[in-house]
């Protein structure tokens, strides 16, 4: 198991910063996950990790050893590729052989590690199947098969679940993550899709613009995004401009004055401490709000409902306060289901479901 440490990276291409001074530490073991809109810089930190690209200035150390000028094939890394880039006129075993093969191992060994890896990926006696009688499923399994067999210290996996259908997508989440643990593998693994990264990741960066804008558990991320950016991409919220009044006699909570009237929240640092007169935006997550009274919290308003989406063990509504502002709810595990009309509800959330962001 390998720490990956990332010092002060920084990256341009024809004049213009892909990655601006990036710091970041994965611990040994961990499945790290990069996550981003396309064009962040999310692929190309993983490039040079690989050592594919060479940065303009930084360091990039595996435990002690600094490898930012070392080539790839002396980094003990595997990449797995979006496209997988198999090829169609070899056969599994040979893919999967390639990487050493290039290491000019001796033919037993690469045979006995063949097997091995195709059985750790559960394509035990597959290996003389051309690529063009795999399914999707299996030629991704290929691929993770190559990344592996070379044994590497750090595994890097640029979007590779990215082309199979969503059934499949969710059987290899699981079995990515398994590999990773049950082998001890450091991973980092580059996405834009959330529920991939909160699903599998031990933690996780977002990134924007080539900047990490925050790291963490992706729990804590989700419930505590650091910006407006972070709060949008971890998933849907409401986003609610307004102006802080005061502080409360509760020890962390301040009320915000917006057009849905007085509302209550924490900010979204315990080390953020807004001032009275500072412009914020709160965000409230759909599955935060509720019809329902919530105990010892003033955040309620009167909405009526616009629209009903019924998704089984869910409803999502569009609800619309006085103000005209729409708002989504979540209402989980439904027993009734409410219909768009003219008739008044009340929306409330808790205090504590109420983040402060600066605007």
């Amino acid at each position: 198991m390998v720490t990956i440490t990332i010092q002060h990276l920084t990256k341009r291409f024809a004049g213009n910063v892909v990655l601006s001074a990036i710091d970041l530490v994965i611990d040994q073991g961990e499945l790290f996950f990069l996550l981003g809109p396309s064009g962040c810089g999310k692929t190309t930190l993983l490039r040079h990790l690989a050592g594919f690209l060479q940065p303009d200035a930084g360091k990039i150390l595996f435990d002690e050893q600094d490898v930012t000028a070392i080539p790839p094939h002396l980094r003990q890394t595997g990449m797995m590729f979006q496209s997988y880039a198999l090829w169609p006129h070899l056969s599994v075993a040979e893919n999967v052989a390639f990487g050493l093969e290039e290491r000019k191992r001796p033919r037993d060994e690469i045979e006995h590690r063949v097997a091995e890896a195709l059985n750790m990926v559960d394509l035990r006696g597959m290996g003389s199947r051309r690529i063009q009688q795999l399914s999707g499923g299996q030629q991704q399994r290929v691929a993770l098969a190559r990344a592996l067999v070379v044994r590497p210290k750090v595994l890097l996996l640029d979007e590779p679940l990215s082309n199979l259908d969503a059934r499949l997508r969710l059987e290899m989440r699981s079995e990515i993550r398994r590999i990773c643990k049950e082998h001890g593998l450091t991973a980092l693994y580059v996405t834009h899709d959330r529920e991939e990264a909160m699903s599998m990741g031990d933690r996780l960066a977002i990134m924007d613009a080539g900047k990490i804008i925050q790291v963490g558990h992706p729990m804590d991320v989700y419930r505590n995004p650091a910006n407006r950016m972070a709060a949008e991409f971890m998933g849907e919220t409401n986003l609610i401009e307004g102006t802080l009044m005061r502080d409360t006699s509760r020890i962390g909570l301040f009320d915000v004055e917006t057009s849905f009237g007085i509302l209550r929240g924490r900010p979204f640092d315990p080390s953020f401490v807004p001032v009275k007169g500072q412009p914020v935006v709160l965000s409230v997550r759909p599955e935060a709000l509720t019809f329902l009274p919530v105990r010892d919290s003033p955040n309620s308003f009167i909405c009526r409902i616009t629209d009903t989406a019924y998704l089984g063990s869910t409803v999502h509504y569009k609800v619309e306060g006085n103000n005209g502002i729409h708002l989504t709810l979540y209402e989980m595990n439904p027993h009734i289901i409410r219909h768009p009309g003219e008739e008044e509800v009340r929306v409330t959330a808790s205090t504590h479901d109420v983040l402060i962001l600066r605007r």
